[in-house]
């Protein structure tokens, strides 16, 4: 039924747990697996009438981003070869990750995007919101959420 999937990380336990559930369901289907990391873009913060100084470079934050998209992707990347999935690697700067999400799964003719839920229900849901609940009401592609 599906043959690509995206599948974004943060590369936390549960974005983790996520990619092994991912991986295996991917391998059931045929399916191939582009995972996905969304990359911060360079803080700059403002106090005041004037800006606090960041002892990190542009450059500097650029290249420390990079590793963590290459060490977060290269664990999806090696379940996938465990399992003989097919995997692609994509990072794209961004703080909006769930319009990346998006733009990515429909750039790359995902017909899946599978992705972790923290499961926060009420009020702090609602308030802290997350990336997966943005993904599933913006999105045209479909989402599976792990949970």
């Amino acid at each position: 039924m599906f043959k690509h999937i995206l599948l974004p990380t943060d590369g936390s336990e549960l974005s983790r747990e996520t990619a092994k559930k991912a991986v295996s369901f991917a391998k059931e289907c045929g399916a191939r697996i582009t995972a996905f990391y969304a990359k911060p873009e360079y803080p700059v913060t403002y106090y005041g009438e004037g800006a606090l100084i960041d002892p990190t470079t542009p450059e500097k934050f650029a290249e420390l981003a990079d590793n963590q998209a290459n060490e977060f992707l290269g664990q999806v990347e090696q379940l996938c070869q465990a399992n003989a999935v097919p995997c692609t690697k994509i990072a794209v700067t961004s703080d909006i990750p769930y319009e990346a999400i998006i733009e990515t799964a429909e750039k790359s003719a995902c017909d899946l995007i599978f992705m972790a839920s923290h499961g926060r229900k009420g009020i702090t849901g609602l308030l802290l919101g997350s990336e997966t609940n943005k993904v599933l009401t913006h999105s045209k592609v479909p989402v599976l959420v792990y949970r």
